[in-house]
């Protein structure tokens, strides 16, 4: 057993990095401190002037373990990567900042301007991130159509490769066709760089000569495109409210209350844009060490940005804060709390409308709870007439006598709903799939994919049978991957599907309500079926129209769409290696490495048929050897 008294001697004055862990051997706090010893003994002291917060965590800890580091800098950077790697249960927690799209543009030789939501150390410039998910759609459509920026994501081209629609409109100087200007490219990428940065005007200056160009020359059509681009540009400008003499990039951060930090952003001396974040936030704890978590776990992450950070108020490590940002970024950043001139009067602004904001999170949230608490009730309400009886709730393994749960024990949990599809053609490369929801979110972790191994031919009652049992044995098993059992599953068809899954059931044992998706003559959902009767399917069918409920019929539209979508690339995929290993996987020689790299170049399997040896030769990774052995393996192929 760990002995609390006896390691908290052996503790070093030195700075470093400590973990508390619970009776699990979970770390429930990771924390810095100059002095790991001084640091430490603090929490095993007199709890009488302690934070309920910090109370509740030391009443936890049934032992800890500490790192040392040459210096607080290094225990601030080996802290905030160890929070985001174990997510403790008392550190103050940035929620789901991995969901805020940026705008990249990559470090191609032929850089694109693309969304995404991950940061990656591979010399792209990053923008962001943004809150609102429309503006970064537009703001990369516009770009991409004004600056001709290349959309597709092949580095090479073959000789002979055929541009696409892009560059045949005039949207892509045709890169593929190795005839485009890399200065000229280059040039306009940069033009772009400079609207992500914030300055707009030369942008909006381009556009307008040309709308007044193509009108002059009355082409009515390009000047009404060049009109709404003009447009487009002025609604993502729009938040501009303030502006500074002296230009500058800089953040100012706010702790809203509630759990709300927002920041400010200005770009060139404009405010540009408004995000706000939400924070696993105790009631009691500050506002200075909410903003300190933020700014570590936030910025610590991204590959660059502001050369300045506003706040409101100062914090106790604001130095070494600035230090750890001006490592992560390379330059040099600097942390002020303003107390005169327009940096003061613009955090007295961005005080104001943060205080109102609060107010409308507040709102929204509620909203939002509310809407999650009705479609729990909608879905509540489609179990309650889809089940033949109560729940299964646990299984008793007959071998082991092991009791297995098949039911998160959380009272006002979210409802597991699961839906299958199958897909094939004419019966070859069957293939079945599970997609997961609770509540509105789709856990796409526990998305699983069948290839079906008993059924020949297109036989989808068959193969439905063979998805839903193998699904549900896995469960029974105790494979923790495939629990918990649904409350709902979701099928894609009619009766006779629902029938089929409900007798599998019946033959484990398992009480599952389940429901078929109908669809309409043009494939969109329609009505739920299902038989509130016995399994054994002597009951009638009902089916329930959706359209009369707005918010149903658009939750299991969008999970009957996700089911099919789901599949439908499981099957491709599938087909498209079956396709690959049909028509190179016997030539002696040519591995995966090797038969990826003759497509690439190729295109096709039958340019690789019809190539001489010295066309297969300037294929990366093809030897005289190997190119002899396809030329004669595709020779003899013709004689059979």
């Amino acid at each position: 057993m760990f002995d609390i008294k006896e390691n908290l001697k052996k503790l070093p004055d030195e700075p470093g990095v400590y973990l508390h862990k619970d009776k699990l051997g979970q770390i429930i706090y990771v924390g810095k401190a100059v002095s790991l010893k001084k640091r430490v003994r603090q929490y095993f002291q007199s709890s009488k002037n302690m934070d309920p917060k910090v109370r509740a965590m030391v009443a936890n800890i049934e032992e800890f373990e500490y790192i040392r580091c040459g210096s607080e800098m290094e225990a601030l950077v080996l802290e905030n990567n160890l929070i985001k790697k174990y997510q403790p249960k008392y550190n103050i927690l940035l929620r789901d900042d991995k969901t805020y799209p940026y705008i990249c543009v990559t470090a191609d030789k032929w850089p694109r301007i693309i969304k995404t939501r991950r940061i990656l150390k591979d010399g792209a410039k990053y923008f962001g991130p943004y809150s609102d998910v429309g503006a970064v759609n537009s703001m990369v459509d516009l770009l991409n159509s004004v600056y001709r920026i290349k959309k597709c994501s092949a580095s090479e081209f073959p000789e002979g490769f055929r541009p696409c629609l892009n560059y045949h409109i005039g949207q892509c100087d045709g890169i593929c066709t190795g005839k485009a200007d890399h200065g000229d490219y280059m040039n306009r990428v940069e033009e772009a760089v400079k609207f992500l940065r914030g300055k707009q005007s030369d942008l909006l200056s381009y556009l307008k000569e040309q709308m007044n160009e193509a009108s002059e020359n009355l082409d009515f059509e390009n000047a009404a495109r060049y009109r709404d681009y003009i447009i487009a540009a002025k609604a993502l400008t729009e938040k501009q409210r303030v502006t500074l003499s002296h230009g500058g990039d800089m953040d100012l951060i706010l702790y809203a209350g509630r759990g709300y930090v927002t920041k400010f952003l200005v770009r060139d001396g404009k405010l540009i844009g408004r995000d706000t974040f939400d924070m696993k936030v105790p009631e009691t704890e500050e506002a200075g060490s909410v903003i300190e978590a933020f700014i570590k776990q936030h910025y610590g992450q991204m590959p660059e940005g502001p050369s300045e950070i506003l706040l409101s108020k100062d914090l106790e490590d604001r130095e070494i804060l600035q230090e750890f940002l001006s490592q992560c970024w390379g330059k040099k950043v600097s942390i002020n709390v303003p107390v005169r001139g327009e940096k003061k009067a613009f955090m007295e602004m961005a005080l104001r409308d943060t205080m109102e904001l609060t107010d409308s999170i507040e709102e929204k949230e509620k909203n939002k709870k509310e809407r999650a608490e009705r479609l729990r009730t909608q879905i509540g309400d489609v179990i309650a007439k889809a089940k033949v009886g109560p729940p299964s709730e646990s299984w008793v393994d007959e071998e082991t006598g092991e009791i297995i749960s098949l039911l998160s024990d959380t009272k006002n949990r979210n409802y597991r709903v699961e839906a299958y599809d199958i897909s094939n053609i004419n019966g070859v490369d069957n293939v079945g799939v599970m997609v997961v929801y609770e509540g509105l979110k789709p856990i796409k972790k526990a998305y699983r994919k069948f290839r079906i191994k008993t059924v020949d031919g297109a036989d989808d009652y068959a193969s439905m049978r063979e998805v839903i049992a193998r699904r549900v044995k896995r469960g029974l098993s105790g494979d923790k991957t495939f629990l918990p059992l649904p409350d709902l599953m979701l099928i894609d068809g009619g009766k006779g599907h629902v029938q089929v899954v409900r007798e599998t059931l019946e033959s484990l044992g398992v009480e599952i309500a389940v429901t078929g998706m109908a669809k309409d003559d043009f494939h969109r959902t329609r009505a739920l079926v299902y038989c509130p009767q016995s399994a054994g399917g002597n009951g009638e069918f009902v089916e329930e129209e959706l359209k009369g409920n707005g918010m149903l019929f658009g939750y299991i539209g969008g999970i009957q769409e996700e089911v099919h979508r789901f599949a439908i690339d499981y099957h491709r995929g599938k087909r498209r290696k079956g396709m690959l290993k049909s028509a190179l996987d016997d030539i002696p020689g040519i591995g995966p490495k090797k038969r990826t790299s003759l497509m690439n170049y190729f295109g096709n399997v039958e340019k690789i048929k019809e190539a001489s040896a010295e066309e297969l030769l300037k294929v990366p990774g093809i030897t005289q050897a190997n190119a002899e052995v396809i030329v004669n393996f595709f020779i003899d192929k013709k004689g059979d």
